[in-house]
């Protein structure tokens, strides 16, 4: 089988290392379990967490072995890498309510089942009881406090001020990576490449308390060509669960990526062959938008399945050319105040009562938003209509 090491430098996902001769010695003839954390801050996965899964996903196939962090102790404090502030605070409740949520969406990448079955751990199981005095005398003394504020990391956060709840940070990410060693045999961090200062910690805190091999990989994040991160739009985050970005939200976000980085998307977040994705890229023309197509589609369908793509590629298609549903044009009086007149006005509804019926259902969509307001008012001059999967119209108010 070929070496999954191979696999994620080829994708472009490797950034950095340590003992790079030996882990890939290790990965291409054992089982080696890996961790990834996860921070439970919202009660979805978002984009960010995207190309993490995706590795996990790679790792597993190769026969190793995945280990899914819930920080759910660390939480309680807060990662300071790549803030300028500092975050608050969350309740257990919150923190419980999260997890849950993130158990079912990282189901879909990632196996439960199986030899190499991935496990979910809390670290709140051993970071909320910890004796401080105690975790200072084993933990603490190993880390130097001058070398821990060189460590990229904290570096935006020196200059605002750092609270010393924060700096606590890496030495419980070091110590998750410790316990999980002890406990499942791990033998390797997985993380973006803001992570590295924590992940190396981890690492060098199990050769100096265990004296035995551990190692560190980072990958490189998901940013445009312009070095800005993907995964924001005007409403926020690009979420996972559909209730807080629709499928056709979803889709339209990677639909419209800038044509110098589908080739990179498509290598990283989908699970096509890299032959397929030369082909797909090698015109920078406008034949590039046929692998935009790719994407989202192929992403679409990873996160929230076949027939949701299928309508999302439909509705879009339908609303901006070139499907197979034809998109028709309806002018409205000037005076249509609302999304329900302009509905009557098209022809799409027959009466008022039609149209609440089908925004009760949930069959009604202005752009990319879905109509839950039966007052809601007409959002401008022109606008697309979706009425249920095959119905699009662009209005045009006189």
């Amino acid at each position: 089988m070929k070496n999954v090491m191979d696999t994620l430098r080829e994708r472009g996902f490797v950034k950095q290392t340590v003992f790079e001769d030996e882990l890939y010695e290790k990965l291409g003839k054992e089982c080696t379990p890996f961790y990834i954390g996860f921070d439970p801050t919202a009660d979805s996965l978002h984009v960010g967490h995207f190309l993490q899964l995706i590795a996990m996903h790679h790792m597993q196939q190769a026969g190793h072995k995945p280990i899914i962090l819930i920080g759910g102790g660390t939480a309680m404090i807060g990662d300071p890498s790549g803030r300028t502030d500092m975050r608050s605070m969350m309740t257990k409740e919150t923190i419980a309510h999260n997890v849950e949520c993130f158990k079912k969406q990282m189901s879909k990448f990632i196996s439960f089942e199986g030899e190499n079955a991935a496990v979910i751990v809390n670290n709140a199981d051993w970071i909320l009881n910890l004796n401080y005095i105690d975790f200072l005398r084993d933990i603490g003394a190993h880390f130097s406090v001058n070398e821990m504020l060189r460590a990229k990391c904290f570096e935006t956060r020196l200059e605002k001020g750092l609270s010393f709840l924060e700096f606590n940070y890496m030495l419980l990410q070091a110590y998750d990576f410790l316990v999980l060693n002890q406990q499942y045999g791990c033998a390797l961090e997985l993380g973006g490449d803001d992570q590295w200062s924590n992940i190396l910690a981890g690492a060098n805190l199990i050769r100096i308390k265990e004296r035995k091999p551990a190692y560190a990989m980072t990958f490189t994040l998901l940013t445009t060509s312009e070095g800005k991160k993907m995964g924001k739009t005007a409403k926020g985050a690009l979420w996972l669960d559909e209730n807080k970005t629709s499928p056709y939200d979803f889709y339209q976000y990677w639909r419209n990526t800038a044509d110098a980085d589908v080739e990179k998307c498509l290598k990283l977040l989908t699970y096509l062959p890299l032959d397929q994705i030369a082909v797909l890229c090698e015109h920078c023309d406008e034949r590039i938008n046929k692998a935009k197509e790719v994407l989202a589609y192929e992403l679409t369908k990873m996160v929230h399945g076949e027939e949701a793509a299928k309508t999302a590629e439909s509705q879009a298609k339908a609303a901006f050319g070139g499907g197979s549903a034809e998109l028709l044009t309806k002018t409205v009086p000037q005076d249509t105040a609302t999304v329900v007149d302009a509905m009557i006005f098209a022809g799409i509804c027959k009466s008022k009562g039609e149209a609440r019926r089908l925004i009760e259902q949930g069959g009604v969509s202005v752009n990319e938003d879905k109509v839950t307001d039966f007052a809601m008012a007409v959002p401008a001059k022109e606008f697309v209509l979706h009425k249920g999967k095959k119905v699009h119209v662009k209005i045009v108010i006189e």
